[in-house]
Protein backbone atom coordinates (compact mmCIF):
# COMPACT_ATOMS: atom_id res chain seq x y z
CA UNK A 1 0.00 0.00 0.00
CA UNK A 2 1.44 3.53 -0.72
CA UNK A 3 1.95 6.36 1.29
CA UNK A 4 -1.26 8.36 -0.42
CA UNK A 5 -3.68 4.96 -0.08
CA UNK A 6 -2.41 4.72 3.90
CA UNK A 7 -3.31 8.43 4.72
CA UNK A 8 -6.54 8.05 2.69
CA UNK A 9 -7.01 4.79 4.57
CA UNK A 10 -5.95 6.96 8.67
CA UNK A 11 -8.60 9.58 6.88
CA UNK A 12 -11.58 7.37 6.23
CA UNK A 13 -10.90 5.25 9.48
CA UNK A 14 -10.66 8.86 11.88
CA UNK A 15 -14.15 10.10 9.75
CA UNK A 16 -15.86 7.27 11.14
CA UNK A 17 -14.47 7.14 14.55
CA UNK A 18 -14.87 11.14 14.98
CA UNK A 19 -15.18 12.88 18.47
CA UNK A 20 -18.36 11.70 20.38
CA UNK A 21 -20.30 14.16 22.62
CA UNK A 22 -20.15 13.08 26.16
CA UNK A 23 -23.17 10.96 27.87
CA UNK A 24 -24.58 14.54 29.65
CA UNK A 25 -24.84 16.57 26.51
CA UNK A 26 -28.31 16.01 25.71
CA UNK A 27 -29.26 17.32 29.09
CA UNK A 28 -26.37 20.09 28.84
CA UNK A 29 -28.09 20.80 25.47
CA UNK A 30 -32.01 20.69 27.59
CA UNK A 31 -30.75 22.99 29.87
CA UNK A 32 -29.70 25.41 27.65
CA UNK A 33 -32.67 25.31 25.24
CA UNK A 34 -34.88 25.54 28.60
CA UNK A 35 -32.73 28.56 29.91
CA UNK A 36 -32.60 30.32 26.42
CA UNK A 37 -36.79 29.73 25.74
CA UNK A 38 -37.71 31.28 28.99
CA UNK A 39 -34.68 34.53 28.18
CA UNK A 40 -36.94 34.94 24.60
CA UNK A 41 -40.04 34.44 26.11
CA UNK A 42 -39.71 37.02 28.86
CA UNK A 43 -38.34 39.35 26.32
CA UNK A 44 -41.16 38.98 23.80
CA UNK A 45 -43.33 39.20 26.72
CA UNK A 46 -44.95 36.18 26.19
CA UNK A 47 -47.14 34.46 29.38
CA UNK A 48 -47.82 31.39 28.46
CA UNK A 49 -45.75 28.73 29.87
CA UNK A 50 -46.92 26.38 27.05
CA UNK A 51 -45.19 28.85 24.51
CA UNK A 52 -41.85 28.91 26.03
CA UNK A 53 -42.03 25.04 26.25
CA UNK A 54 -42.37 24.99 22.33
CA UNK A 55 -39.44 27.39 22.05
CA UNK A 56 -37.20 25.04 24.16
CA UNK A 57 -38.56 21.98 22.22
CA UNK A 58 -37.46 23.74 19.06
CA UNK A 59 -34.34 25.27 20.44
CA UNK A 60 -33.37 21.32 21.33
CA UNK A 61 -33.55 20.04 18.04
CA UNK A 62 -31.93 22.75 16.90
CA UNK A 63 -28.90 23.13 18.93
CA UNK A 64 -28.44 19.29 18.85
CA UNK A 65 -28.23 18.78 15.23
CA UNK A 66 -26.26 22.19 15.22
CA UNK A 67 -23.56 21.22 18.17
CA UNK A 68 -23.72 17.18 16.86
CA UNK A 69 -22.57 18.20 13.49
CA UNK A 70 -19.38 20.24 14.49
CA UNK A 71 -18.56 17.61 16.47
CA UNK A 72 -19.51 14.25 15.06
CA UNK A 73 -20.77 15.24 11.25
CA UNK A 74 -23.78 15.57 9.75
CA UNK A 75 -24.70 11.81 9.12
CA UNK A 76 -24.41 10.97 13.65
CA UNK A 77 -25.77 14.57 13.77
CA UNK A 78 -29.27 13.26 12.18
CA UNK A 79 -29.50 10.17 14.10
CA UNK A 80 -29.18 12.55 17.27
CA UNK A 81 -32.04 14.54 16.02
CA UNK A 82 -34.42 11.75 15.22
CA UNK A 83 -33.45 10.66 18.97
CA UNK A 84 -34.39 13.98 19.81
CA UNK A 85 -37.40 13.91 18.24
CA UNK A 86 -38.58 11.01 19.78
CA UNK A 87 -38.15 12.41 23.48
CA UNK A 88 -39.75 16.23 22.71
CA UNK A 89 -42.49 13.48 21.64
CA UNK A 90 -42.19 11.42 24.76
CA UNK A 91 -42.24 14.54 26.98
CA UNK A 92 -45.61 16.28 25.07
CA UNK A 93 -47.05 13.39 25.77
CA UNK A 94 -46.18 13.02 29.43
CA UNK A 95 -47.05 16.28 30.51
CA UNK A 96 -50.63 16.50 30.39
CA UNK A 97 -51.25 13.33 31.55
CA UNK A 98 -48.70 14.19 34.55
CA UNK A 99 -50.90 17.40 35.37
CA UNK A 100 -54.01 15.74 34.84
CA UNK A 101 -53.14 13.44 37.48
CA UNK A 102 -51.40 16.22 39.87
CA UNK A 103 -54.72 17.58 39.68
CA UNK A 104 -57.15 15.11 40.60
CA UNK A 105 -55.01 13.95 43.31
CA UNK A 106 -54.77 17.41 44.79
CA UNK A 107 -58.20 18.06 44.24
CA UNK A 108 -59.35 14.98 45.30
CA UNK A 109 -57.59 14.38 48.23
CA UNK A 110 -59.54 16.47 50.30
CA UNK A 111 -62.56 14.01 50.70
CA UNK A 112 -61.07 10.83 49.62
CA UNK A 113 -61.09 8.53 52.99
CA UNK A 114 -62.77 5.45 54.56
CA UNK A 115 -65.98 7.27 54.68
CA UNK A 116 -66.15 8.26 51.60
CA UNK A 117 -65.46 5.11 49.90
CA UNK A 118 -68.37 3.59 52.65
CA UNK A 119 -70.75 5.63 52.29
CA UNK A 120 -73.41 6.51 49.60
CA UNK A 121 -75.54 9.62 48.82
CA UNK A 122 -78.82 8.33 50.18
CA UNK A 123 -80.28 11.61 51.88
CA UNK A 124 -77.36 13.71 51.28
CA UNK A 125 -78.29 16.56 48.93
CA UNK A 126 -76.00 17.23 46.06
CA UNK A 127 -74.94 20.98 47.41
CA UNK A 128 -74.24 19.61 50.52
CA UNK A 129 -71.11 18.32 52.67
CA UNK A 130 -71.05 14.48 53.28
CA UNK A 131 -71.75 11.67 51.29
CA UNK A 132 -69.54 9.20 49.25
CA UNK A 133 -69.26 6.64 46.19
CA UNK A 134 -70.12 2.99 48.18
CA UNK A 135 -73.13 2.78 45.74
CA UNK A 136 -71.30 3.57 43.06
CA UNK A 137 -68.20 1.69 42.90
CA UNK A 138 -71.00 -1.22 43.63
CA UNK A 139 -72.94 -0.11 40.75
CA UNK A 140 -69.65 0.06 38.46
CA UNK A 141 -68.31 -3.55 39.86
CA UNK A 142 -71.85 -5.13 38.89
CA UNK A 143 -71.95 -3.59 35.66
CA UNK A 144 -68.69 -4.26 34.42
CA UNK A 145 -67.95 -7.59 36.32
CA UNK A 146 -71.47 -8.56 34.02
CA UNK A 147 -70.25 -7.07 30.84
CA UNK A 148 -67.51 -8.97 31.09
CA UNK A 149 -69.20 -12.37 31.69
CA UNK A 150 -70.73 -11.51 28.48
CA UNK A 151 -68.18 -9.97 26.41
CA UNK A 152 -65.22 -12.51 27.54
CA UNK A 153 -66.63 -15.96 26.07
CA UNK A 154 -68.24 -14.44 22.59
CA UNK A 155 -65.09 -12.38 21.96
CA UNK A 156 -62.55 -15.22 22.62
CA UNK A 157 -64.66 -17.74 20.50
CA UNK A 158 -64.87 -15.29 18.14
CA UNK A 159 -61.20 -14.65 17.98
CA UNK A 160 -60.86 -18.63 17.83
CA UNK A 161 -63.25 -18.77 14.86
CA UNK A 162 -61.34 -16.53 12.77
CA UNK A 163 -57.53 -17.87 13.79
CA UNK A 164 -58.26 -21.28 13.31
CA UNK A 165 -61.51 -22.26 11.12
CA UNK A 166 -62.41 -18.92 9.55
CA UNK A 167 -62.09 -19.16 5.72
CA UNK A 168 -63.98 -17.53 2.68
CA UNK A 169 -67.05 -15.37 3.03
CA UNK A 170 -68.35 -15.49 6.87
CA UNK A 171 -64.99 -15.30 7.86
CA UNK A 172 -64.24 -11.83 5.82
CA UNK A 173 -67.70 -10.46 7.35
CA UNK A 174 -67.24 -11.29 10.68
CA UNK A 175 -63.86 -9.81 10.55
CA UNK A 176 -65.40 -6.63 8.97
CA UNK A 177 -67.80 -6.09 11.46
CA UNK A 178 -65.71 -6.73 14.41
CA UNK A 179 -63.23 -3.91 12.86
CA UNK A 180 -66.95 -1.35 12.73
CA UNK A 181 -67.98 -1.83 15.79
CA UNK A 182 -64.46 -1.08 17.59
CA UNK A 183 -65.44 2.33 16.13
CA UNK A 184 -68.51 2.72 17.27
CA UNK A 185 -68.72 5.33 19.74
CA UNK A 186 -70.27 4.78 23.25
CA UNK A 187 -73.57 6.93 22.88
CA UNK A 188 -74.55 4.81 19.59
CA UNK A 189 -74.28 1.64 21.82
CA UNK A 190 -76.10 2.89 24.34
CA UNK A 191 -79.41 4.57 22.20
CA UNK A 192 -79.42 0.75 20.79
CA UNK A 193 -79.96 -0.85 23.74
CA UNK A 194 -82.26 2.18 24.95
CA UNK A 195 -84.52 1.35 22.00
CA UNK A 196 -84.20 -2.23 22.28
CA UNK A 197 -84.00 -2.73 26.18
CA UNK A 198 -86.28 0.21 26.76
CA UNK A 199 -88.66 0.84 24.43
CA UNK A 200 -89.40 -1.88 22.92
CA UNK A 201 -89.27 -4.91 25.65
CA UNK A 202 -90.59 -1.93 28.35
CA UNK A 203 -87.72 -3.25 31.10
CA UNK A 204 -86.88 -0.03 31.99
CA UNK A 205 -83.55 1.11 33.22
CA UNK A 206 -80.77 -1.20 35.14
CA UNK A 207 -77.34 -1.98 35.66
CA UNK A 208 -77.90 -4.78 33.34
CA UNK A 209 -78.95 -2.70 30.43
CA UNK A 210 -75.90 -0.90 30.72
CA UNK A 211 -74.13 -3.65 30.94
CA UNK A 212 -75.16 -4.89 27.56
CA UNK A 213 -74.30 -1.49 26.17
CA UNK A 214 -70.62 -1.63 27.72
CA UNK A 215 -70.46 -5.34 26.36
CA UNK A 216 -70.91 -4.32 22.94
CA UNK A 217 -68.07 -1.70 23.13
CA UNK A 218 -66.02 -4.51 25.08
CA UNK A 219 -66.56 -7.55 22.73
CA UNK A 220 -64.68 -5.91 19.63
CA UNK A 221 -61.61 -5.03 21.84
CA UNK A 222 -61.69 -8.50 23.33
CA UNK A 223 -62.11 -10.32 19.73
CA UNK A 224 -59.06 -8.45 18.39
CA UNK A 225 -56.36 -8.78 21.34
CA UNK A 226 -57.45 -12.52 21.60
CA UNK A 227 -56.88 -13.27 17.46
CA UNK A 228 -53.84 -11.24 17.83
CA UNK A 229 -52.22 -13.02 20.51
CA UNK A 230 -53.42 -16.82 18.71
CA UNK A 231 -51.63 -15.75 15.46
CA UNK A 232 -48.41 -15.27 17.71
CA UNK A 233 -48.90 -19.15 18.84
CA UNK A 234 -46.10 -21.44 16.30
CA UNK A 235 -47.77 -23.18 13.72
CA UNK A 236 -45.19 -25.83 14.75
CA UNK A 237 -47.01 -26.57 18.25
CA UNK A 238 -50.15 -27.38 16.55
CA UNK A 239 -48.83 -29.66 13.81
CA UNK A 240 -47.15 -31.43 16.84
CA UNK A 241 -49.99 -31.94 18.53
CA UNK A 242 -52.10 -33.19 15.34
CA UNK A 243 -49.35 -35.40 14.18
CA UNK A 244 -50.47 -37.45 17.72
CA UNK A 245 -53.28 -37.74 16.53
CA UNK A 246 -54.90 -35.07 19.05
CA UNK A 247 -58.24 -33.65 17.51
CA UNK A 248 -58.25 -29.99 16.65
CA UNK A 249 -59.97 -28.70 19.38
CA UNK A 250 -58.39 -30.01 22.28
CA UNK A 251 -55.73 -29.20 20.39
CA UNK A 252 -56.97 -25.59 20.36
CA UNK A 253 -57.85 -26.13 24.57
CA UNK A 254 -54.94 -27.87 25.34
CA UNK A 255 -52.18 -26.43 23.52
CA UNK A 256 -53.21 -23.16 21.82
CA UNK A 257 -54.88 -21.28 24.48
CA UNK A 258 -52.22 -22.00 27.33
CA UNK A 259 -49.30 -20.74 25.29
CA UNK A 260 -50.84 -17.31 24.51
CA UNK A 261 -53.39 -17.21 27.77
CA UNK A 262 -50.97 -14.71 29.23
CA UNK A 263 -51.41 -11.79 26.31
CA UNK A 264 -55.32 -12.57 26.33
CA UNK A 265 -55.67 -12.33 29.74
CA UNK A 266 -54.16 -8.82 29.56
CA UNK A 267 -56.17 -7.76 26.24
CA UNK A 268 -59.34 -8.63 28.72
CA UNK A 269 -57.81 -6.22 31.48
CA UNK A 270 -57.61 -3.32 28.89
CA UNK A 271 -60.35 -4.17 27.36
CA UNK A 272 -62.10 -3.75 31.30
CA UNK A 273 -60.43 -0.71 31.58
CA UNK A 274 -61.52 0.64 28.52
CA UNK A 275 -65.40 0.64 29.48
CA UNK A 276 -65.08 1.49 32.89
CA UNK A 277 -65.02 4.78 32.56
CA UNK A 278 -67.75 5.04 29.61
CA UNK A 279 -70.36 7.48 30.95
CA UNK A 280 -72.59 8.07 27.69
CA UNK A 281 -74.50 4.38 27.66
CA UNK A 282 -74.42 4.18 31.40
CA UNK A 283 -76.58 7.78 31.52
CA UNK A 284 -78.66 6.81 29.00
CA UNK A 285 -79.73 3.04 30.23
CA UNK A 286 -78.87 3.21 34.71
CA UNK A 287 -80.50 6.79 35.60
CA UNK A 288 -78.19 7.03 38.35
CA UNK A 289 -79.47 7.15 41.61
CA UNK A 290 -77.96 8.38 45.33
CA UNK A 291 -79.16 5.02 47.17
CA UNK A 292 -77.43 1.84 47.05
CA UNK A 293 -79.08 -0.96 44.92
CA UNK A 294 -76.97 -4.18 45.00
CA UNK A 295 -79.73 -5.48 42.14
CA UNK A 296 -78.50 -4.81 38.95
CA UNK A 297 -81.41 -6.47 37.12
CA UNK A 298 -84.05 -4.33 38.43
CA UNK A 299 -84.00 -0.01 38.72
CA UNK A 300 -81.74 2.62 38.34
CA UNK A 301 -78.35 2.02 40.14
CA UNK A 302 -75.67 4.26 40.38
CA UNK A 303 -71.64 4.06 38.60
CA UNK A 304 -68.25 6.08 39.57
CA UNK A 305 -68.55 7.76 35.83
CA UNK A 306 -71.82 9.22 35.98
CA UNK A 307 -71.92 9.53 39.76
CA UNK A 308 -68.78 12.06 38.75
CA UNK A 309 -70.80 14.14 36.12
CA UNK A 310 -74.01 14.32 38.54
CA UNK A 311 -71.35 15.88 40.64
CA UNK A 312 -70.38 18.53 38.61
CA UNK A 313 -73.82 19.15 36.40
CA UNK A 314 -76.00 19.62 39.57
CA UNK A 315 -73.27 21.13 41.86
CA UNK A 316 -74.28 24.30 41.59
CA UNK A 317 -71.34 26.40 42.46
CA UNK A 318 -71.11 24.28 45.38
CA UNK A 319 -67.60 23.39 46.43
CA UNK A 320 -68.73 19.91 48.12
CA UNK A 321 -70.10 18.72 45.26
CA UNK A 322 -66.97 19.59 43.23
CA UNK A 323 -64.19 18.14 45.70
CA UNK A 324 -66.80 14.62 45.72
CA UNK A 325 -66.41 14.92 41.76
CA UNK A 326 -62.61 15.13 41.84
CA UNK A 327 -62.76 12.22 44.47
CA UNK A 328 -64.50 10.15 42.56
CA UNK A 329 -62.35 10.40 39.60
CA UNK A 330 -59.19 9.70 41.86
CA UNK A 331 -61.25 6.13 42.79
CA UNK A 332 -61.49 6.03 39.04
CA UNK A 333 -58.33 6.27 37.81
CA UNK A 334 -56.44 4.47 40.48
CA UNK A 335 -59.65 1.78 39.37
CA UNK A 336 -57.86 1.58 36.11
CA UNK A 337 -54.91 1.95 37.12
CA UNK A 338 -54.62 -1.36 39.37
CA UNK A 339 -56.47 -3.47 36.70
CA UNK A 340 -53.49 -2.31 34.55
CA UNK A 341 -50.66 -3.18 36.92
CA UNK A 342 -52.30 -6.79 37.18
CA UNK A 343 -52.59 -6.72 33.48
CA UNK A 344 -48.54 -6.94 33.11
CA UNK A 345 -48.53 -8.73 35.95
CA UNK A 346 -50.33 -11.88 34.64
CA UNK A 347 -48.35 -11.08 31.41
CA UNK A 348 -45.29 -11.48 33.16
CA UNK A 349 -46.37 -14.12 35.07
CA UNK A 350 -47.51 -16.10 32.22
CA UNK A 351 -44.59 -15.13 29.58
CA UNK A 352 -42.76 -18.01 28.17
CA UNK A 353 -39.27 -18.22 30.14
CA UNK A 354 -36.37 -19.08 27.93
Amino acid sequence: MTHAAARAAQARRSTLQGARLPRWSPWAIAGGSVVAAVAVGLGAGLDSRIQWGLIAALLFVLGTYAIAARTEGRRQARDRVATSVVWVAFVVAVIPLASLLYATVKRGVKVFNGYFLSHSMGVVADTEPGGGIYHAIIGTLEQVGIATLISVPIGALTAIYLVEYGRGKLAAAVTFFVDVMTGIPSIVAGLFILSFWILILDLGPSGFAGSLALSILMMPVVVRSTEEMLKLVPNELREASLALGVPKWRTILKVVLPTSVGGITTGVMLAIARITGETAPVLLLVWGTGFINNNPFEGAQASLPLYIYQQYANSAGSNAAYDRAWAAALALIAFVMILNLVARGIARWKAPRH
